[in-house]
């Protein structure tokens, strides 16, 4: 049986060479500005060259109050999008991955120090901000955000819809929205975090209505040829929370939309959650995703072993597999599962003398698997 990792994915007009991918990994490494820097064209080339099929970079921040850190990606600003582009340059010149971009906004979980700083919380009077949310209710530890009011959220949607034309401009394949791990999107999802008593609270269709309205809007501005995917949290992992069936409802409203997968993360939402962390513990929402909202899934989660991920395509439980720290840690990792399950990676002619086959002194054979 040929290996599903590296065959072929097709979304809309978008062909992948493969189906792994590299999840955004933020890196906290722009200018206060929120610029890229020479580290996101290292990072980001790299990953591109890694045999992956799909490369998304980092969330990035569709309004100053948006960012993780001050020292986040952002792009609100046309001068955003410029310094972006030797980036996305040198991964077109050099590698023949997809180049996808997360759209983000971080809510109440912002304003806070990179982690290797502390993480703790930055105020105002330290250069930080105000936090926002769906309510005034804190992420514990965290100060009480502001909660956002009609027009504030008619305006954040404007800011989503403007980034997306930035990325488009760009020429980005892909684009994704950020609607997990405690952020601003996940915040209105969860019951854990929404208290509103107006349309956009309470119930579930209430609490989805706003992450839709922002995900219709920016499918309406992002070329129609071009795939859109959303990440989400499939659980709190927490009493009272987002759980696998809101997931499933949430899929299928979202599909009703245009979307075209959605990546089944988990998490985030309190430091309440309860998470046994083990090779593979998020495939089942993925898979429920899949088969019961007919939504093609992203897999994620400690998905590092070949057969593993293999197995999960093989099963129907995603169409994608996606690393993020893993990759960061190996990122020749896709070189490596494909020689484990007998298959070949895409590879820049430059590393062709590292292949596998050149250990056998056969130097034309890694540039003719190369082509195939």
């Amino acid at each position: 049986m040929s290996a599903l990792l590296f065959a072929p994915y097709m979304m809309r007009d978008l062909t992948l060479a493969n189906r792994i991918a590299v999840s955004p990994m933020a890196q906290y490494s722009a200018t206060p500005e929120g610029h890229a820097t020479p580290w996101h064209l290292m990072h980001v080339g790299n990953l591109a060259v890694s045999g992956a099929g799909l490369v998304i970079m980092e969330a990035t921040a569709v309004e100053p109050r948006g960012r993780v850190s001050t020292r986040c990606l952002g792009l609100w600003t046309d001068a955003q999008a410029e310094a972006l582009q030797p980036v996305v340059a040198f991964c077109r010149d050099h590698s023949k991955a997809a180049l996808g971009i997360q759209l983000a906004h971080a809510g109440r979980k912002g304003s806070v120090e990179r982690p290797w700083e502390g993480n703790e919380s930055l105020p105002p009077e330290a250069g930080g901000w105000q936090p926002v949310s769906s309510c005034d209710l804190a992420y514990p530890g965290r100060p009480v955000p502001q909660m956002l009011t009609i027009g504030e959220m008619a305006a954040i949607q404007a800011d989503f819809v403007a980034a997306a034309r930035r990325a488009a401009a760009l020429d980005f394949d892909l684009l994704e929205l950020h609607a997990a791990h405690g952020y601003l999107l996940n915040c209105f999802l969860s019951p854990l975090a929404n208290r509103r008593n107006d349309s956009y609270g309470g119930d579930l269709a209430g609490r989805m209505r706003w992450p839709l309205e922002i995900f219709a809007a920016v499918r309406a501005a992002w070329p129609a040829g071009k795939p859109i995917g959303v990440r989400i949290s499939a659980t709190d992992w927490a009493a009272g929370g987002w759980d696998a069936d809101d997931s499933v409802a949430f899929a299928v409203a979202l599909k009703a939309l245009g979307c075209d997968y959605v990546t089944a993360s988990s998490g985030g939402i309190t430091p309440a959650q309860a998470i046994r962390v083990r090779p593979g513990y998020q495939l089942p929402f993925a898979r429920r995703i899949q088969q019961e909202a007919g939504m093609p899934a992203m897999a994620v989660g400690l998905l590092h072993e070949p057969d593993l991920a293999e197995q999960a395509l093989q099963d129907g439980a995603a169409e994608l597999i996606a690393l993020g720290r893993g990759m960061m840690w190996e990122p020749r990792w896709a070189w490596h599962a494909a020689e484990a399950l007998g298959a070949t990676a895409p590879f820049p002619p430059q590393y062709a003398r590292s292949h596998p086959s050149m250990r056998f002194g056969d130097p034309g054979k890694a540039f003719a698997e190369r082509g195939r």
